[in-house]
């Protein structure tokens, strides 16, 4: 198949030729019609001398001259004629080499055994060849071995049937690295109609395919994500159960008891379920955190001593953190985790010993800094934070799988494939970001963005192992959950503290329950999804009827709809899952007291 272009310059260039043979043959008609009149004239003039006169030879030179004139006239006619068509095609050169060099696309023209006729400037460009380094090798050379044969067929295929088709292979760039070219021919065709040359337009797509690569990986851990979460979330609910009937029997058997041993085996296994699904919602993005302004400075530096027991004397650990360091709004204990995921990471990098350092500063991302991400990222102020280790480093394959939840290259049992992914889905549940750097032999570099904030600092709080308060308490708990084995838990551990507790399986027997009992009920401790009336519904139509009750949220994850804003409203109580049935019961006591400091609303 010829292509419209090449046909529409050999036809200009058709016409051209003829013009200009047209005029070269005008040219010679008029010199021969000059050299007979010159001839008719001078031949009688030289047998009949006495015969002419002098009107005569008048009348001759001024034939001649006018003869003569006629011709100039004509050639400077001639001239202006070739020197326009030479202007046409200089023209067209130029236009010819403009498109060609600034093309962003390799335009190469192959004859039909394979010799390269012509390849365009944007080879040296995208590929680092000089014109004289392709002309001196075959045009299958550079590419790619396994793709040659693919190459070679289509090539064929074109040739005998005089229709391209586009392929995609592999071509080496001259610093020795592939490039993903998108490859389509078109066929010029002889007077005879046989494919002579083929015009072969070449796009590098490596990008492009890096891009979907991304959003392949991307679309695959979303949905690891959301499989993830729901198993968490149900899994939660069971482990509440696990963990709570556990911890009874251990309250009530003695240590020399012979079972005493079982039970504390069973609650440490579920304490390590419990971590996992934490894991695995961090990774998901649907933990529930509870963010707070904080000072990443003052974080790395209380984690000091606790990073080098875990790393081992034969690792040093170097801290630089930049004074006057910008504010961060995260989950503390999440961000902690972050910081010692990634000092796990490079302590099993680094066997024979090396360094571990974690810096921390101020940057800004502008436009043109966030131009070399291939994904959507936010300009504006941020706080990084540098963990890099000087251990074995990671291969490019190793690389673009290092988030991917359960890939690990340690051995079997020595990890969980989880720590990196938990470490990815805080900081992007935190509204940041994550880069890491890394060759075989030359360590490893993370580099995590946390948006900066105005905000004023938390307020530190002591943590409930602090707080001498007393568990028990009188007043009537309102408990819906539609987990039957959790609501039995709970209302036992609750009535175990003095509580007295109702209990309902959804929203609707909840509104019912509270229809029936006259009496105050002085707290809603529900889940926030139910079947029919969910958690948020439930609190707002029984604070209508109830104002002076307290609410407490219980969730597994925050795909239940727990959003950016915060786990609750603004004066009610939130209760992750699973929880210890003291946790629970330090919950209820908290949201309590909390009413009678405030007052009723």
């Amino acid at each position: 198949m010829s292509t419209p272009a090449v046909t529409g310059i050999q036809t200009t260039i058709r016409k051209i030729e003829r013009r200009e043979w047209m005029l070269w043959s005008s040219a010679v008609l008029v010199t021969l019609l000059l050299t007979l009149t010159i001839v008719s004239f001078v031949i009688p003039m030289l047998h009949h001398m006495q015969d002419f006169d002098a009107l005569h030879l008048t009348l001759t030179v001024r034939g001649l001259v006018g003869m003569v004139l006629l011709f100039d006239i004509y050639t400077v006619y001639q001239q202006l004629q070739i020197y326009r068509v030479r202007r046409q095609l200089a023209k067209r050169e130029e236009l010819f080499r403009l498109i060609t060099e600034n093309a962003a696309d390799m335009i190469a023209v192959v004859g039909a055994d394979g010799e390269r006729i012509y390849n365009s400037p944007s080879y040296e460009s995208v590929l680092g060849y000089s014109p004289d380094e392709l002309k001196s090798t075959s045009s299958l050379e550079q590419i790619h071995p396994d793709d040659r044969q693919a190459v070679m067929e289509a090539a064929k295929e074109a040739r005998m049937g005089g229709e391209g088709r586009r392929i995609e292979y592999r071509m080496r760039h001259k610093d020795g690295g592939w490039r993903v070219l998108e490859s389509t021919a078109n066929t010029i065709r002889n007077s005879d109609g046989q494919v002579e040359k083929l015009v072969i337009v070449n796009r590098d797509i490596t990008d492009r395919k890096h891009l979907e690569e991304q959003f392949r990986q991307s679309q695959k851990m979303e949905a690891v994500g959301r499989l993830s979460g729901g198993v968490a979330h149900d899994f939660n609910n069971l482990l509440g159960v696990i963990i709570g009937y556990a911890e009874f029997l251990q309250e009530r058997l003695d240590q020399t008891n012979a079972l005493r041993g079982s039970v504390d085996e069973i609650l440490k296994a579920g304490k390590r379920a419990a971590s996992l699904t934490r894991q695995l919602l961090a990774f998901s993005r649907q933990q529930v955190l509870d963010p707070k302004v904080l000072d990443l400075n003052s974080v790395t530096s209380d984690m000091e001593k606790l990073l080098r027991r875990l790393i081992g004397e034969d690792i040093e650990l170097k801290t630089i953190s930049e004074p006057g360091l910008g504010r961060v709004k995260a989950d503390h204990g999440q961000l902690e985790q972050v910081i010692m995921n990634l000092a796990v990471n490079a302590r099993d990098a680094m066997p024979k010993g090396g360094t571990l350092s974690i810096k921390t500063e101020n940057m800004t991302m502008d436009t043109a800094f966030v131009r070399r991400y291939p994904y959507p990222v936010k300009p504006g102020p941020y706080v990084q934070l540098t963990v890099s280790d000087t251990g074995i480093g990671m291969d490019a394959d190793t690389k673009a799988r290092a988030f991917e939840p359960f890939f690990t290259t340690k051995e079997k049992g020595k990890g969980t494939g989880l720590g990196l992914a938990t470490v990815y889905g805080v900081v992007k549940q935190s509204g940041g970001y994550i880069d890491v750097e890394s060759s075989p032999g030359a360590g490893t570099t993370f580099k995590i963005y946390l948006p900066r904030v105005e905000e004023a600092y938390a307020k530190t709080e002591r943590s409930p192992s602090e707080d001498p308060i007393s568990v028990k308490g009188t007043e009537t708990v309102l408990v819906a959950e539609d987990e039957t084995s959790l609501a039995s838990l709970v209302r036992n551990t609750l009535e175990l503290c003095g509580y007295t507790v109702l209990v309902a399986g959804d929203g609707i027997e909840a509104l019912a329950v509270s229809k029936r009992y006259q009496a105050t009920i002085h707290l809603l401790l529900t889940d926030i999804v139910m079947p029919g009336i969910g958690g948020r519904a439930l609190a707002e139509e029984l604070i209508h009827e109830r104002p002076e009750m307290m609410v407490v949220y219980m969730s597994g994850y925050a795909g239940q709809g727990v959003g950016e804003q915060g786990p609750v409203e603004p004066g009610s109580f939130f209760l992750a899952k699973p929880f210890s049935r003291d946790g629970l019961a330090r919950k209820v006591r908290e949201a309590l007291d909390s009413r009678v400091a405030a007052g009723p609303r």
